[in-house]
């Protein structure tokens, strides 16, 4: 019963001279580059690439009902960077210019998350977030990552159930669960074979620098959340001298790109489980779970075991102990949604009648129409880009053995009930050709901002602690007690004061900043996760089962 959703958005000085030694030769402390002297022409690359730089922008109107000052346009990159006069795909852009030219600092660029996630029309949620100081200060740059949206999109061609990735593991279906892996990565190796390995983190941030080097600027600042904390972190990596105000919000782990994060959704969600049981424990007599930890974990497990055998009936959808089990993980890092969710559950589960408003994490959010949906994408597309990152960007970080998969998943159950056996069985990456490059080592000093709640779903405090030692230029603000996947902006003084000061100033603070979540910005939170959306993005796509 886990839903598959298909998520869509709301609605010069030249310096071209410098682009090409930039783009093709990485620094010393980045992954090898594919511009090495043995595998291209630096001289040949260089010139190629001129020519992209000197591409002039057709700004025009997004759309009619879209705001006259939010442009969009679309220019030409190379598909592989290695062979840069070769196949060239569309990347689509779009800009809202500073509100005061003689106050600009040059321009701001996000990203949404994903892998697969639209950025185009985020410049229209950041201009409603960021105080008007900053506005004045910067053009908000936004685009669709190669391969996604109006970029050229991907698709494999897949059916809406062949989507379903995240499979618990089960030994009487374990070998259909490798014939449906194997077929994705088949299909998509029919229909995109000759694109998906230039689908990359490392290519997208190239086209950052390429886009970058169109507009006119010799730097770019940037927000990106959740996986796109990644792209900012191997941008800085590749063009550490191009990256200038860097906020990273929700971060991800980059040696654990990306089996190891999908495993620590699992890791992860077991301190939040505890944490839940001893909230509800508390308020047992308003909820009725039992009045200790003990009692509480018992009644989860006591319905996952009915629901088992009986799946549970919510308006005609059929939830057994499974889809619990998958629900409740993301669910439990809100302990107020999770325990008013559960407790309707079992009112189903009994008969009795519920509210159905609260169950979403069980039922799933209905894909919802918006004004930027005029440009159809292949339904797949979602699906098709977060993959094409997933296994291209590191595939020796998964296995080639079924084998092994079936181990690690038996295994995980044991050290993680929750859901450690969705994150760790058989993935279609198992079957995907190997990485074009070795993933990025994150490892510089560029300065950044790295901000992270405690209690995140997707991306556990772990994971932005580790982003923050690998970029040691950074300062890390950590939102003590704070809820949810995406902080800023959250209403929290001191959360968005800290980023605020950075994107207006360019200094950091002098050293780490522990925040403490309010009562009003984990609500904002717990709406947001009702809603299905990130802080700062338009995009309906905080799903569970993507960064």
């Amino acid at each position: 019963m886990r839903n598959r959703r298909r998520l869509v958005p709301l609605l010069a000085v030249s310096i071209t001279a410098t682009l090409a030694p930039a783009l093709v030769t990485s620094t010393a402390t980045a992954a090898p580059s594919a511009f090495s002297p043995s595998s291209a022409s630096p001289s040949a690359g260089k010139g190629a690439l001129d020519r992209y730089a000197k591409q002039k922008p057709r700004w025009k109107r997004c759309e009619a009902a879209a705001p006259a000052e939010f442009r969009c346009a679309t220019i030409k990159v190379p598909l592989d960077y290695r062979a840069p006069g070769g196949e060239r795909i569309d990347l689509a852009i779009s800009r809202i210019k500073a509100t005061a030219p003689g106050k600009r600092h040059g321009v701001l660029l996000s990203n949404p998350g994903g892998p697969g996630g639209e950025g185009l029309y985020m410049p229209l949620s950041m201009a409603e977030s960021l105080p008007a100081s900053a506005r004045q200060k910067y053009d908000l740059v936004g685009f669709d990552p190669r391969g996604v949206g109006r970029s050229s999109p991907v698709s494999c061609g897949l059916e809406p159930e062949e989507e379903d990735w995240l499979r618990p593991y089960k030994e009487e279906t374990f070998d259909d669960d490798v014939a449906w892996a194997r077929t994705f990565a088949d299909k998509c190796e029919e229909k995109a074979g000759d694109v998906l390995p230039h689908l990359t983190t490392r290519n997208t941030a190239r086209d950052m620098d390429l886009l970058r080097a169109v507009l006119g600027e010799k730097k770019i600042s940037y927000v990106g959340y959740s996986y796109g904390t990644y792209l900012g972190a191997v941008y800085t990596q590749l063009f550490p001298r191009r990256a200038d105000r860097f906020v990273l919000d929700s971060a991800v782990d980059p040696e654990r790109a990306w089996r190891g994060m999908i495993q620590w959704w699992a890791q992860g969600a077991e301190p939040a489980f505890d944490r839940w049981t001893g909230w509800a424990a508390e308020r047992s007599e308003r909820y009725g779970l039992g009045d200790t930890p003990k009692k509480v974990e018992g009644a989860f497990w006591d319905l996952v075991a009915r629901a088992g055998e009986e799946p549970i009936d919510l308006d005609g959808q059929l939830v057994t102990g499974d889809d619990i089990r998958s629900g409740m993980r993301a669910a439990v890092f809100s302990p107020h949604s999770a325990t008013e969710a559960f407790v309707e559950l079992k009112k189903a589960a009994d008969g009795k009648p519920a509210a159905t408003e609260k169950l979403k994490a069980f039922t799933g959010a209905e894909a919802r129409e918006t004004a930027g949906a005029a440009v159809e994408t292949p339904a797949d597309n979602v699906s098709a880009s977060f993959w094409a990152v997933v296994c291209g960007d590191n595939s020796a970080a998964w296995s080639r053995d079924p084998e092994s998969y079936r181990r690690d998943a038996i295994a995980d159950k044991g050290r993680y009930p929750l859901f450690g056996d969705f994150a760790s069985s058989i993935k279609p990456c198992a079957f995907w050709d190997r990485s074009e490059e070795r993933a990025t080592e994150v490892n510089n000093k560029v300065t950044s901002l790295v901000v992270q709640n405690e209690w995140d779903s997707q991306t556990p405090l772990p994971s932005g602690q580790a982003l923050h030692r690998q970029l040691k230029g950074s300062k890390m603000v950590t939102v003590l007690g704070g809820e949810g996947h995406g902080v800023y902006p959250s209403g929290n003084a001191c959360t968005d004061g800290a980023v605020n000061r950075y994107l207006l100033t360019g200094r950091l603070p002098a050293k780490d900043v522990t925040c403490k979540a309010t009562a009003e910005s984990n609500a904002k939170a717990r709406q947001n996760q009702q809603e299905d959306v990130i802080p700062g993005s338009p995009l309906p796509d905080r799903a569970p089962d993507r960064f």
